[in-house]
């Protein structure tokens, strides 16, 4: 029995990525979850995020796990081990497969899958069934519906129904429900603070799209954020908070709020273990800090001139990007 690997990874409009094998492969031009076997020593997380990583740059965050998948092949018996993954890439880079799709939960059962990934896409749809189809997008009458009972329920219906996100749609009913309610509003803030891994991840999503509504509502409870920022150790989260600090600025912060996250988001960038993301919503908030700050601006340069030559293409165009920008503000005295 061959131990597998495999992702299920979504974006943050909760598509499922797959990818399409090639004629030389098991299985040609058939579709499949990208993974891998596991390699002797190797947990099988640790095996799902190099695969992931060598097959298509993509860094990934594991949020869960689905029960394993026994098949015979007939040349070949595996377990196929699924993990559910977020990102915020959105463009694989193809070193092994030759297509990509994101497509709707709802539409997974029409994917041409190989046998065992069949199952896992069957017990994702269970967990995860995808309310609307890519071609049954909602129409407005139902859009109105679950925006009114969005904004009032207890904690438990809240929980539920953020449970069942599975698309952009979904998570924008909540955010503009939270951006007109500010008792559903305190409730994802405290959401971002359980033991439930999909929970946070899927409430902090809805709190940066409130962001995005109404970046106001934010100002009142940014030192809440920066707090919750210096304390999670869930990266979805870390990766909401940042984002949210860059779409809402720092201006309003005192100086010792703005001097804790200014060390957090360099140790961030020094850091080699953070996400492609959190590294570019650290540099976006040390940049906005900067301007105010001019003595930031030669340790920030020099922070990003040090990144290794290993370092992901989007945090080294991010880089350039700031760097350009640091260059082309006027001196202040």
């Amino acid at each position: 029995m061959i131990d597998v690997s495999c992702a299920i990874i979504r974006n943050e409009s909760m598509e499922v990525l797959v990818v399409q094998r090639g004629a030389a492969c098991d299985h040609p031009y058939r579709w499949e979850f990208p993974g891998g076997k596991v390699d002797a020593g190797e947990t099988a997380e640790d095996s799902v995020i190099r695969e992931v990583a060598e097959e298509l740059d993509l860094e990934i965050v594991v949020t869960g796990m689905l029960e394993p998948v026994e098949h015979d092949y007939g040349h070949k018996q595996i377990r196929l081990i699924p993990f559910i993954c977020d990102t915020l890439d959105e463009k694989p880079v193809l070193h092994e497969h030759i297509a990509y799709r994101w497509i709707n939960v709802a539409n997974l059962a029409g994917v041409d899958f190989p046998e065992a990934d069949v199952f896992v896409a069957d017990a994702y749809r269970t967990i995860f069934p995808g309310s609307v189809s890519d071609e049954e997008p909602a129409g407005e009458a139902e859009t109105q519906d679950t925006h009114e009972t969005v904004t009032a329920v207890s904690d438990e219906e809240l929980k539920s129904m953020i449970y069942r996100m599975t698309g952009s749609s979904e998570v924008g009913w909540i955010a503009s429900s939270a951006a007109s309610n500010s008792l559903l509003f305190r409730k994802l803030l405290d959401f971002t603070e359980e033991d439930d891994t999909r929970l946070v991840f899927r409430a902090s999503w809805a709190l940066t799209k409130t962001c995005e509504l109404d970046p106001a509502l934010m100002k009142p409870v940014l030192p809440v954020i920066v707090d919750k920022l210096l304390r999670t150790s869930n990266e979805s989260a870390e990766r909401s908070f940042l984002k949210i600090l860059s779409l809402t600025g720092t201006s309003e912060l005192d100086e010792k709020t703005q001097g804790r996250l200014v060390d957090h988001c360099f140790s961030l960038l020094r850091s080699r273990t953070s996400a492609i993301a959190v590294k570019v919503y650290s540099m976006d908030v040390l940049y906005e800090i900067s301007k105010r700050f001019p003595g930031l601006v030669h340790e920030l340069a020099a922070v990003m001139g040090m990144l290794p030559d290993d370092a992901p293409d989007g945090v080294k165009a991010k880089c350039r990007s700031v760097i350009r920008k640091l260059g082309s503000e006027p001196k202040q005295e």
